[in-house]
């Protein structure tokens, strides 16, 4: 383990497929990488009929949801939805605003979702409804880029002098950071370091972090040829390695820490909050989380799909 500072993050290096509840294409786009590029932000949020505050990891599931349910159900005309960390949902939760760039939108969500205990906390604070739990992640992953030129195979690998090793921001993202961080300590059991040394190694500059979103901005990271490897939850390693086949491969790595997922209605939950929900625990919405690498509550006696 040595120290190497952090670096930077450069303009997007990889062309992220489109992410909508509906197939409608916009006659004006305003887009261009490196300057003008939303990609957490979906949906049109007035012609919505439904908005959801969702978290960002499990978002590749999500918007196959999110289209099926559209699909059923047409009256809701579009579903605007946000898959950011949870704290920046929870301040527009508070506010009624959300802000990327120069852009301000005026919008409160029917549903939001995250991990359960932040639901929970939620819950218990007035703001959101019961929470129901409807998938969970299934361990870790490393990410590599295609090829694997340093050589990775085991958790403890990503601690070589050799390897810059990318994760999530531990201020902006602890959640994240504390299951990944928990990953390699205990991966990396049979180390000589000792797993505190470890742990401070993990949250020092010597580790490259992401700066708000790290479900885009590693795979970024490692395809600009700013780090090495990284070490995320399964599912995100098993979508990029999906989209971006000529790019990246990934090798497993633990099957704890599980992260809950939870969804509870925001008020009423509006027209189709509730319908949401119930489509949540449907087997549709089962199928298509274990198919994205989740284990869903409706189908907990199949296997999450791993390639």
């Amino acid at each position: 383990m040595s120290r190497r500072g952090s670096a930077p993050i450069l303009a997007n290096a990889l062309a992220w497929p489109r992410e909508a509840a509906t197939s409608c294409s916009p006659a004006a786009v305003l887009t261009a990488t490196g300057s003008n590029i939303v990609l957490d932000l979906h949906g049109d949020p007035v012609r919505a009929r439904l908005t959801v505050f969702s978290d960002g990891n499990h978002h590749m599931a999500l918007a196959d949801v999110v289209a099926r349910f559209a699909a059923h159900y047409p009256a809701v005309d579009d579903i605007f939805y946000a898959t950011t960390p949870p704290r920046i949902l929870i301040d527009a939760l508070t506010t009624g605003r959300l802000g990327s760039g120069n852009l301000m939108l005026s919008v409160r969500p029917n549903l939001f979702i995250s991990p359960h205990p932040v639901v929970e906390r939620l819950h218990q604070e007035g703001r959101v409804g019961t929470p129901v739990t409807f998938a969970s992640s299934t361990g870790t992953a490393i990410l590599v880029r295609k090829g694997n030129p340093l050589a990775i195979d085991l958790v403890g690998d990503l601690l070589r002098p050799d390897v810059r090793l990318a994760l999530s921001n531990p201020e902006t993202e602890a959640a994240s950071f504390a299951v990944y961080s928990a990953a390699i300590v205990s991966g990396s059991s049979g180390a000589a370091v000792p797993q505190e040394d470890i742990a401070a190694y993990l949250q020092s500059n010597a580790v490259i972090k992401s700066r708000l979103i790290h479900h885009r901005e590693i795979p970024e990271l490692l395809a600009s040829g700013r780090a090495d490897a990284s070490l995320v939850y399964t599912h995100l390693a098993l979508r990029y390695v999906r989209i971006f086949p000529d790019d990246f491969a990934m090798l497993p790595a633990t099957t704890e820490p599980v992260t809950t997922y939870a969804i509870a209605l925001v008020g009423a939950g509006g027209h189709f909050g509730r319908s949401f929900i119930d489509f949540m625990l449907s087997r549709e919405a089962g199928e298509t989380y274990l198919a994205h690498g989740l284990q869903p509550v409706a189908l907990t006696a199949l296997t999450p799909q791993s390639s």
